[in-house]
């Protein structure tokens, strides 16, 4: 097995995806964030200072997938057809879960697009609700499932 983003003598470059077919490609990420109970009541709430935590949460969550390419110096910029972004809370544990499934059609899968966007979801609550809890933590951000491409249907824990 070989690391793609390497050529032969070990120098990084981007992989040559030209020869690939295009077809739907679809991948889907997720991580979570914990927080204090008052903290998880607070955004339930809508009442923190800064506006709607998770649809702000939401919306840089879409925006982030679409810069995954200019944020990560070998993935390659893609033509999105479609990002969702969706949050689950959990009052018993005071913890955030964020869902994003990326779609394309295109050369190469969309990975890098829903996880960047998962990332960039959990770390904008962060940001608005640092001022009172900084111990939040972002955690277990990690892909679900990609079909498409050569490698067709992965799914995590099969």
């Amino acid at each position: 097995m070989t690391l793609t983003h390497f050529d032969a003598s070990g120098q990084a470059h981007m992989v040559d995806v030209g020869e690939k077919a295009e077809t739907r490609r679809v991948a889907r990420a997720e991580g979570r964030i914990r927080m204090a109970p008052a903290t998880f009541a607070l955004i339930r709430s809508g009442d923190a200072k800064k506006g709607d935590v998770l649809g702000i949460a939401r919306i840089a969550a879409i925006q982030a997938s679409k810069r995954a390419g200019e944020l990560i110096p070998l993935c390659h910029p893609i033509g999105l057809t479609r990002v969702a972004a969706e949050f689950f809370p959990d009052e018993a544990n005071a913890i955030i879960r964020c869902e994003v499934t990326a779609e394309t059609v295109g050369r190469t899968g969309v990975e890098m697009e829903a996880l960047t966007a998962v990332s960039v979801g959990l770390l904008t609550i962060y940001d608005m609700c640092k001022a009172v809890d900084r111990g939040m933590v972002i955690e277990e951000i990690r892909l679900l499932e990609k079909l498409g491409g050569k490698s067709g249907h992965w799914q995590a824990g099969t």
